[in-house]
């Protein structure tokens, strides 16, 4: 029987740098946005506000869909809604724009 010693190693005092709770924001929103139709969203968003008509007819996606992703945006706080006559306008959040910016950093690695 082989007994394990107990390693004295730096990384047994090295505490988390990160709750365990932000940690799982995070996960949640990398997850969010790793779905390609999420990402062709904000991606088009960063460039200028939309309603779902442009959303539709630049992504190919269907309005069900496009709406669908709208909305998981929405609640993620990446995508703001203002509505504009009978129309309504979607744009990046802050947050958003902070997550579009720093993906097309890791995009010019």
């Amino acid at each position: 029987m082989f007994i394990y010693k107990r390693c004295d190693c730096a990384a047994n005092k090295i505490k988390p740098t990160i709750p365990q709770p932000k940690l799982n924001t995070l996960a949640g929103l990398l997850k969010l946005a790793s779905v390609p139709a999420r990402l062709n969203i904000l991606l088009l968003l960063n460039d200028a506000p939309h309603c779902v008509c442009d959303i539709i007819t630049h992504t190919k996606m269907s309005q069900t869909l496009a709406s669908h992703h709208l909305s998981d945006l929405v609640k993620a706080n990446l995508v703001k809604s203002q509505k504009n006559g009978q129309f309504v306008d979607y744009s990046l959040t802050k947050k958003g724009n902070a997550l579009v910016s720093h993906l097309e950093k890791l995009t010019a690695i």
